[in-house]
């Protein structure tokens, strides 16, 4: 049954959720392990409403951008009913932005009011104070902060809106009846290297889509963990998911991610995999370091759990299905798998409650499933999980589709793929090179799907645009239809397997951006490299792939003939290993997480026609393609560590 409130905007939502779950909780804090501050949602509205009075006197108009900068805690979701019950846009980012790229959001985005986290946040605000003159009005939302002149704390702009309102002020209601579907929600600027963030659009009919169409069955029972950042855009659709179900969200932290797992017993949360990687470190780590007779126990446990779990997703039809099959192949095996599937169910259920229970009591022992998002996640750690019996149900998304666009659900899934795409939502696979439509194509064997191309998204989720760009939303939104830049398949059970990508940017598992094609050319400033590409994609760090310069090493004393024979020289590697270290440096503005942690010499330089366009420009997904093997070498110290 869908518990979930249909409204036809957030503002409404936060109404609806104070209607229907009155006294119930909707946020806790926390104070300590076992100790943590609920609030209700009909405090939490009430609240809001004061908040949204009182930014309401300080100047705020209707569909005006507000920041709200600052990590998770409750103030932020706070100032966020606050925004929204006012009939503004939010315009959100963590506190770790540098000082300029807080001037360039503030800035681009015309903010005249901010709510900052902390006391320091406050003062580099006003260090920039006189760049930016269209801020009027600083909210810190540290208690504990000194509050500079000319700035106010949170408390003091919710007791103006809390007077205001016992006095009988009701303009925030009157700006929550007036909001339409188009108007903004937010505006969430992404991340990146170049020094010029986009400003992604997303309205209230943006997030309500994402609201009705997210997979799952939950209700108000249900517990989430919060542990992704607060602004991103991921989370804060999942805690929009909670309150139309009227479930509580406990603010957590990396740091207690295990020990709060285990006292809060979640049923529901959003992931990243780099979250997944690390429980699965410790998982392994931990067995390692056990008693022989527990090693032994676990292995046995996890084979029964892997044959069981192979068979079982056999016969229900949820394995990976990328090449058309016959019927006869599925009818000439699936004795096999019901047979194998019988003699393993009796041991499995054994060890199973025995062994493998440890191990999801370590997640809670109540999670019914977690949306893994924000990158790829590994194979290994896919199988593993859903294997031993923690549901991590992978999704596909970016900012500009807010953000989901396809999920695996209880009901389909299928390991290696994204699930299917949400109601509502149509995918195009599309060839790169000449934008013909490969899925779904009738000319095509079986419509196209098992054809490898980029992936295109149209649906009710798809941003309004890129503000203040009008050029860079014309070449990026085409028809209405999105163009991702990621390579995917339609796989024969119509779900979604991601590929690589087509376009620049790198996303790390940690979740962060990278834009390759500044590090690439400040890196191409030394002499002895001819031609570099960086790789990277769902892992922990930056990698490369590097050319050297054959005339270069020559002047140096290399006696090397071709570039194979340069690439053969182990001093080639340590020469190349020192320019990188000095290009890519933080002296020279570049972030830990831009760093390039290992690379890999080619025998070979990249063509025109083959790895380069006419414009010598690279082909990325050709030479991901092409050096698959060298850069799976490259990062295999990383898989031999997990």
């Amino acid at each position: 049954m869908d518990f979930r409130i249909k409204t036809s905007n957030i503002a409404l939502l936060y109404k609806g959720a104070a209607e229907q779950f009155n006294s119930l909780p909707a946020f806790a804090t926390r104070e300590s392990a076992l100790k943590w501050k609920p609030v209700s949602y009909k405090e939490l509205y009430e609240q809001g409403l004061n908040l949204a009075t009182g930014i309401i006197e300080l100047g705020v108009k209707a569909r005006d951008h507000v920041g709200l900068f600052g990590d998770n805690r409750f103030e932020w979701i706070l100032s966020d009913y606050a925004v929204q019950l006012s009939g503004a846009a939010d315009v959100p980012r963590g506190r770790d932005l540098s000082d300029e790229e807080l001037y360039y959001i503030i800035d681009h985005a015309g903010i005249e009011v901010a709510f900052v986290e902390t006391e320091k946040l406050q003062n580099r605000l006003f260090a920039l104070k006189n760049r930016l003159p269209d801020l009027r009005e600083i909210i810190v939302y540290d208690p504990k902060a000194k509050i500079a002149q000319g700035a106010k704390s949170l408390a003091e702009v919710y007791a103006l809106g809390e007077s205001l309102r016992e006095k009988g002020d009701r303009r925030a209601e009157e700006r929550i009846e007036n909001i339409k579907p188009d108007d903004l929600f937010t505006l969430i600027y992404t991340s990146g290297t170049t020094g010029t963030p986009k400003g992604v659009m997303l309205t209230h009919a943006n997030m309500i889509s994402q609201v009705n169409t997210l997979p799952g069955d939950h209700n108000m029972n249900d517990r989430v963990l919060s542990v992704l950042p607060i602004w991103h855009i991921f989370e804060r659709v999942v805690e929009m998911y909670t309150i139309s179900f009227g479930g509580c969200t406990y603010y957590s932290s990396i740091s207690n991610l295990g020990e709060d797992m285990r006292n809060i017993e979640p049923t529901f949360m959003a992931s990243a995999p780099r979250l997944w990687e690390k429980l699965h470190e410790r998982i392994i780590k931990n067995i390692k370091a056990s008693h022989p007779v527990r090693q032994i126990l676990f292995h046995i446990a996890y084979f029964l759990s892997r044959q069981y779990t192979v068979s079982q997703y056999y016969m229900t039809n949820k394995y990976l299905k990328l090449k058309h099959e016959p019927i006869w192949k599925r009818v000439l095996f699936m004795p096999f798998h019901f047979l194998r599937w019988t003699l393993v169910v009796p041991w499995y259920g054994f060890f199973n409650a025995a062994v493998l229970e440890r191990i999801r009591l370590g997640a809670g022992g109540s999670l019914k499933a977690t949306i893994s998002g924000g990158g790829a996640l590994p194979m290994h750690i896919d199988r593993f999980f859903n294997f031993v019996g923690i549901p991590v149900l992978e999704g596909y998304g970016m900012t500009e589709t807010s953000p989901v666009i396809s999920c695996r659900s209880n009901d389909n899934l299928v390991l290696g793929t994204v699930g299917p795409p949400l109601s509502d939502t149509e995918i195009q696979i599309v060839d790169p090179e000449t934008e013909a439509i490969i899925y779904p194509n009738a000319k095509r064997a079986h419509n196209g799907k098992g054809l490898r191309g980029e992936i295109w998204v149209k649906g009710p989720q798809v941003m309004k645009g890129y503000y203040r760009e009008p050029e860079l939303t014309q070449s990026t939104l085409v028809d209405g239809w999105l163009r991702t830049g990621d390579l995917g398949m339609m796989t024969h059970n119509n779900c979604l397997k991601i590929l690589g990508r087509s376009k620049a940017t790198i996303v790390l598992s940690s979740g962060e951006n990278v834009e390759p094609e500044p590090l690439e050319m400040k890196i191409l400033q030394s002499s002895y490299i001819e031609q570099i590409m960086l790789v990277g994609q769902d892992r922990k760090f930056l990698g490369a792939l590097v050319v050297p310069s054959l005339n270069e090493f020559r002047q140096v004393g290399f006696t090397e003939k071709t570039v194979k024979d340069l690439s053969e020289n182990p001093a080639t590697y340590h020469k190349i290993k020192e320019e990188i270290r000095l290009m890519v440096s933080a002296s020279n503005g570049f972030k830990k997480y831009e760093q390039i942690r290992d690379f890999k010499i080619l025998s070979d330089s990249f063509q025109v026609g083959h790895e380069l366009t006419n414009l010598f420009k690279l082909k990325r997904h050709v030479v991901s393609d092409k050096f698959g093997h060298v850069i799976n070498d490259l990062f295999s110290k990383e898989l031999t560590k997990n």
